[in-house]
């Protein structure tokens, strides 16, 4: 894949976060992908994912990848981001700074990396079971 390619594949695929399209997401992943998180260092597969991601679409609105930066490599990229959004439950305003790596083939993400600060992630957890 040409770098260029490589820059659609990550900004298709967080622009999809972005707007709740998650089959859209799904769709960027080959059908064995990984997707690992370094805050309980699980792996999951693109249906976990697309649970997860379900999930919090439903709790978090407004979603933003603000402060997009991409770094193409040979066979994948890395981005940090700020992820931005407001929690329906009660309407807080929440960061999630963040890093992710991502191997890809043939046009599809093979395993991305996930890294957060758990304080972070909780706080766009909470209220998850409510």
């Amino acid at each position: 894949m040409s770098e260029t390619d490589i820059r659609a594949l990550a900004k298709r695929f967080f622009d999809a976060v972005e707007a709740g399209d998650i089959d859209t997401l799904v769709a960027c992943y080959a059908p064995d992908a990984k997707i690992w998180h370094n805050t309980d260092q699980a792996e999951q597969t693109p249906e976990d994912n697309r649970k997860t991601l379900a999930g919090m679409v439903t709790r978090i609105s407004d979603r933003l990848y603000d402060n997009r930066r991409v770094d193409v490599f040979a066979g994948g990229f890395v981005q940090q981001h700020v992820l931005r959004g407001t929690r329906i439950h009660d309407g807080a305003r929440l960061q999630l700074p963040a890093c992710i790596v991502c191997q890809v083939k043939d046009g599809r993400i093979t395993r991305l990396d996930e890294y957060f600060d758990s304080a972070h992630v909780a706080e766009f957890r909470k209220f998850a079971n409510a």
